[in-house]
């Protein structure tokens, strides 16, 4: 009788368990589209990215470290709100002289390639020939002297890298010789003599606001550096300088 009153003692603490409903989920919060514009305090809890000439990017708490030649267009991110990033891979930014100065100041949205891209056009570019000082029709390089354009190497897949340049600017050769001996694929692109590249160029230079006055002009990964600098290149490629 005792064996059966603790079965029975056991039987109605299960049901009512086994019929319990589970709580239903919480539906998720809504997503909240990030503002066209937000406000920068010089006084807020903010982290200022910026360009080094060498191609890298710093980043500071201290909007004053931040050296003057990188002021005009620096990435801020409130690490308190992470709410206040517009995604999609954009990123805000602002003119830090406007924040030191005034103590406040708007940023707005700009994709990340095309921050990167101009904060690294600010520092002098690379070795490069201007496109004003041709004059003349473009010289046929004699074969052997090492100024051809090679062809992209086969192996290694698809282009990585893009060289808008011109048949007689030395510092497009200097860079199809190096990512040639790199062995890194890219594809030659001449402005002068194919009209959709250089369609292609310009609409790509608009895009990411910089100039188009000289060449080469080398789109590594989405990025466009201005000239030919080798640290830049391998720094954006993740290769030691």
């Amino acid at each position: 009788m005792r064996r059966l009153f603790r079965l029975a003692c056991i039987a109605a603490l299960i049901v009512p368990a086994a019929c319990r409903k589970s709580a239903p989920e919480t539906p998720p919060a809504p997503s909240v589209a990030a503002p066209a514009t937000i406000e920068v305090l010089k006084d807020g809890r903010w982290l200022f990215t910026y360009a080094e000439p060498k191609g890298t990017f710093a980043t500071t708490d201290k909007p004053d470290s931040v050296p003057e030649d990188a002021r005009a267009l620096v990435r801020v991110f409130d690490p308190s709100a992470p709410e206040k990033t517009p995604g999609g891979g954009r990123v805000y930014v602002t003119n830090l002289n406007d924040v030191i100065s005034k103590g406040r100041a708007p940023a707005r949205p700009m994709s990340r390639e095309a921050f990167e891209t101009a904060a690294l056009a600010a520092h002098p570019t690379g070795e490069s020939s201007p496109l004003a000082a041709q004059t003349m029709k473009p010289v046929p390089i004699p074969a052997g002297d090492g100024g051809a354009a090679p062809p992209p190497p086969a192996a290694g897949g698809p282009p990585v890298v893009t060289i808008y340049g011109t048949s007689w600017c030395g510092a497009c050769r200097q860079a199809r010789q190096y990512f040639t001996s790199r062995k890194i694929p890219f594809a030659d692109k001449d402005i002068e003599h194919d009209a959709d590249a250089a369609r292609e160029l310009a609409a790509k230079a608009a895009k990411m606001g910089i100039p188009t006055d000289r060449v080469p002009v080398i789109d590594v990964r989405g990025r466009l550096l201005l000239g030919f600098d080798r640290a830049r290149i391998e720094t954006l490629l993740g290769e030691p300088t």
